[in-house]
């Protein structure tokens, strides 16, 4: 064991904790049981096995308020092992579930069994007939193909409001269709052909012209069943009636029986029965769909009424003027958006009876948008607006940026309105939908039905299509709650299906908590051809038993999930997954949802149980080491939860007071630190790569691997000793090169300045001179320490270097111009929690400027372009990302380059500072996508902004990366 390894049991919960009766029992601890895992990993291989505790119950754990504990994980890479699995899973008579995403709301991604992980391995986007249509892999986001289509002035159908996570294979899986999408344009109307897997292992592609030949020789039965079911519900007039009807309006409960009606052959049937089928039917593979035009003129608006009633009474209006959407959200849904960036704050104080709807229209061109405002207007001024607060305008606006803050707070009704519900309490979503003009009264019911049962309202939906969402927040542990919650689902599904003749769920499939009430829908007649339905296509029950059709009247009440509280900064977590596909250790160790889901079975557990110390056992290398610290997580959570800072928190207490002493040395003498780095990279030139990967390894192998680095190859050269001479008179701000910057140098084989001296010659020539303080040696922005969890290192450095801004800046007055991003970040924001009083006070007079804010606001309007290089592909770091300058990224490249490509798949780097060099599997797993679409094609440049990120890159892509401030010196030079 290395000398400085850290004990897990430094995070066992301390806390006195009461076991929770829906812990994993000690009898799991050791993981997948024999013979089951000797069988599949010499099936299929010991990577795509996952047998351990803590991998098991990091997958137990989605979205909806259920938890099920799979037996085994598995992850195939291909559709010959998803084959091999099912194959196995008949003769061992075995269950199989397949989990993408982990977004659903209703458990269907959660077995028992054999959990079969489709998101790794399985994305991937071809664009067809110049964006036509779309054929896509089923591990692909929905915001990931939107962004490949927008190139072509395209975008696909279902527009869920977890595209930023949901994958395709579970949005056709459960029909999922979002804010527009209605009932034409879903994954049922838009889908052109699929290519799946039947439970028998056969693959069936729809688009084969052979299909139904071939099918009819491989499945005779199964093309007999089909056909049989057809001619039977064909036979019978008022069931057609009735399933033609059911599907007027939104409606995922239950199998697409009009599939039956659609389809005229076995794979047309199929085609359409596997559109919200839930997995139980097959895997879906691929995917071809017809895209839809990408309407670019938009016009919005939010608009406030004085009740949830009158606001659903205006949506037949809008409907009837072309809006695309209409958005409702009641008070609390409003009040509790607040929690989300950009919602004004005054929406706090907005009264518990107010009501918005959010209203949007789309055209193709300039008068086509004119035609609609002017509709919009008309209906507007008949309509009973309120103005609550002060924020609120009632008006229609054109601005990117106002829409957007608009739809975030719309699409964050489940997360920000979950994440404000009681500690300790399990969330339920629910999604119904009525006749539209029926919208007004079906929400007077609702909300009397949810006064009677004690639960608060909290309602939102797409209005348009008579669709409703509603929030529930019990706690699974007492039983009362649950009582009152089964008594509360009883009365709801009666009220909606006998009263509204509504659809008991809209869009978010059946899953586990409206199955028991299918029948209470469709009728017995219907029920029982869905439950022959099933039969004829998976008769051995393999793929997901009990998730769209169970005959336990109870079956929504089993595996309901307790939420016991973690640490304060996790514990709003409602498990939603937004957070993973930012994730740079997403496809290595864990996801950001993940660290905590596991953090919360550690509290389930008894002190020092089996399970606890198993978990404990992991935690640390698969949450704590591997977390690359940037923090996406916070951007991508509705909510704003920082994984990232609970994992450095966690790092801090994982630290021994010696080693927070040595940190906070090398603080106060880090300008002998400093100097000494910038003269050991500049021996290791001479040192040679292969022996300082000897050295660094042994080293790590001895100490620690997370306080060791290890020599990388692409590791630059020392930068040059001396900075560029500057002069404070006349200077318009104060130029402050990082220390990364100072001890490395620019890219290997680079003949030009070195980026300081391009910072300096830039500015110069836009006649906005920068000043260089001399005593910079020595001052950081603090990220060493604060990545690390090294409090006291951080607290010196971050006083250090805000009394020194302070100084160098003439009290603020001067604007200080930081030329690495995430030092950027560092200073403007992150020294602050650390800071003394006096020095926070120093701190809110400083302005820290980027260099990127620098170059493309201050200096490109004073510069003359002389040269262009051809093509850039730029890598937007996450600090821009924090710093919400990856535009002026794009500007300064834009003004460098005849052509700009910011990669679909780019996201963190990892690289982190040096995490890269101390886990470079992180680096080499967080950056596969992105450099794999670099490398498809040539560029003439390769452009970041930050020296760290742009050595990752490197070793991602073998190309060479630079700071777009030399770019920018370069295509500026005399």
């Amino acid at each position: 064991m290395p000398l400085l390894e850290p004990k897990p049991e430094v995070l066992r919960p301390g806390a006195a904790r009461t076991p929770s009766p829906d812990r994993v029992p000690d009898a799991r601890a050791t993981g997948t049981p024999e013979p089951l895992r000797g069988e599949l990993t010499a099936l299929l291989g010991p990577k795509k096995v996952l047998w351990t505790v803590s991998d098991l119950v990091k997958y137990a754990s989605d979205a909806s308020p259920y938890r099920f504990v799979p037996q085994v994980v598995v992850v195939p890479e291909d559709i010959d092992d998803i084959s091999a699995i099912l194959s196995y899973a008949h003769g061992k008579g075995r269950e199989v579930v397949f989990r993408a995403a982990g977004t659903s709301l209703n458990g269907q991604a959660q077995g028992e069994d054999i959990l079969v992980d489709v998101r790794h391995h399985w994305a991937g986007i071809e664009v067809l007939d110049d964006g036509a249509r779309a054929r896509i892999r089923p591990g692909t986001t929905v915001m990931r193909a939107n962004a490949t289509l927008a190139r072509y002035g395209r975008l696909l159908g279902p527009d869920p409001a977890s595209a930023i996570a949901c994958t395709i294979g579970g949005v056709v899986a459960n029909n999922a269709s979002g804010m527009t999408a209605g009932t034409t344009r879903n994954s049922y109307r838009t889908v052109a052909s699929l290519t799946f897997v039947l439970p028998s292992g056969t693959v069936v592609d729809t688009a084969d012209p052979a299909a139904d030949e071939l099918l009819a020789h491989a499945e005779p039965q199964l093309c007999e069943g089909l056909l049989a079911l057809k001619a039977e519900i064909e036979a019978d007039a008022e069931l057609t009636a009735r399933i033609r009807a059911k599907y007027e309006i939104k409606n995922t409960n239950g199998y697409r029986l009009d599939a039956f009606l659609d389809g005229s052959t076995p794979v047309q049937i199929l085609r359409g029965l596997m559109v919200g089928s839930e997995g139980t039917f097959g895997f879906i593979s691929e995917v071809v769909f017809d895209t839809l035009p990408l309407d670019r003129k938009v016009s919005s608006a939010l608009l406030f009424f004085p009740s949830l009633t009158a606001a659903a009474a205006a949506v037949p209006r809008f409907n009837e003027a072309g809006a695309i959407a209409v958005e409702l959200m009641d008070g609390n849904t409003l009040r509790a958006s607040v929690s989300v960036q950009g919602v004004p704050a005054d929406w706090a104080e907005l009264p518990k009876e107010t009501a918005a709807l959010l209203v949007e229209f789309r055209a193709p061109d300039e008068p086509g948008q004119e035609a609609y405002e002017r509709a919009a207007a008309a209906v507007a001024e008949g309509l009973d607006l309120v103005v609550p607060v002060a924020s609120v305008t009632n008006e229609f606006t054109r601005e990117a940026k106002v829409i957007s803050g608009y739809w975030k707070a719309r699409k964050a009704f489940v997360t920000a309105v979950g994440g404000s519900r009681p500690s300790g309490t399990t969330l339920i979503t629910e999604d119904f939908a009525v006749p539209p003009s029926l919208l007004a009264d079906a929400c007077e019911a609702l909300l009397r039905l949810q006064a009677e049962h004690g639960f608060d309202a909290a309602v939102a939906g797409h209005a348009a299509h008579g669709n409703l969402h509603f929030l529930l927040a019990f706690d699974a542990a007492k039983p009362s709650d649950v009582d009152r919650y089964a008594a509360f689902m009883d009365d709801f599904c009666r009220l909606t299906v006998e009263r509204f003749d509504g659809s008991l769920k809209a869009e978010h499939a059946t899953g586990r908590n409206i199955a028991p009430f299918l029948e209470l829908e469709w009728g017995p007649k219907a029920t029982e051809l869905m439950w022959r339905t099933k039969q004829v296509i998976d008769p051995d029950g393999v793929l997901a038993p009990r998730i769209v059709l169970d005959r336990d009247p109870k079956a929504h009440l089993r595996g309901l999930k307790t939420i016991p509280e973690v640490e304060l900064i996790a514990d709003p977590c409602i498990e939603c997954g937004f957070c993973e596909p930012t994730c740079p250790s997403r496809d290595l160790t864990t996801t950001p949802r993940q660290r905590i889901v596991l953090r919360r079975e550690m509290m389930r557990q008894p002190g020092g149980s089996p399970v606890e110390t198993g978990l404990l056992d992991a935690y640390g290398y698969e949450a704590v080491d591997t977390c690359a610290g940037d923090s996406t997580c916070k951007l991508a959570c509705p909510v704003g939860i920082d994984t990232g800072a609970m994992m450095k928190d966690f790092r801090h207490q994982r630290h021994s007071p010696r080693e927070e002493r040595i940190a906070a040395l090398t603080a106060r003498n880090f300008k002998a630190v400093e100097a000494s780095a910038r003269l050991a990279v500049a021996a290791a030139d001479r040192i040679g790569d292969r022996l300082l990967e000897t050295v660094t390894g042994l080293a790590r192998k001895a100490v620690r691997p997370d306080l060791v680095p290890e020599w990388l190859p692409e590791i630059p050269g020392a930068a040059p000793r001396k900075l560029p001479r500057t002069s404070r008179v006349g200077a318009s701000a104060v130029y402050y090169p990082a220390c990364v910057n100072r001890i490395f140098g620019g890219p290997e084989g680079h003949r030009g300045p070195s980026l300081p001296q391009a910072v300096v010659a830039v500015s110069a020539r836009a006649g906005k001179p920068v000043w260089i303080p001399e005593d910079v040696a020595g001052t950081c922005c603090s990220t060493i320490w604060h990545s690390k969890g090294y409090d006291e290192g951080n607290v010196v450095m971050a006083n250090r270097i805000v009394e020194a801004a302070w100084g160098w800046t003439a009290g603020g007055k001067l604007p200080l111009v930081v030329d690495a991003s995430s030092c950027t970040l560092g200073i403007a924001h992150e020294v602050v929690p650390y800071l003394t009083e006096d020095n926070r006070e120093l701190h809110r007079e400083l302005t820290v400027v980027d260099s990127l804010v620098w170059a493309a606001d201050e200096l490109l309007p004073e510069l003359t372009i002389l040269r262009k290089t051809g093509s850039a592909v730029l890598h937007p770091t996450c600090s821009m990302q924090h710093l919400g300058d990856v535009e002026q990224l794009r500007t300064v490249a834009e003004a460098c380059a005849e052509e700009v490509v910011v990669p679909d798949d780019a996201g963190c780097c990892a690289f982190a500072g040096d995490r890269g060099m101390l886990h470079k599997e992180l680096t080499a797993s967080a950056t596969a996508k992105e450099a794999a679409e670099v490398n498809s094609r040539e560029y003439d440049a390769y452009l970041s902004a930050n020296r760290m990120c742009e050595i990752g890159m490197d070793r991602a892509t073998g190309r060479t990366y630079h700071s777009v401030l030399m770019e920018l010196e370069r295509a500026t030079r005399p």
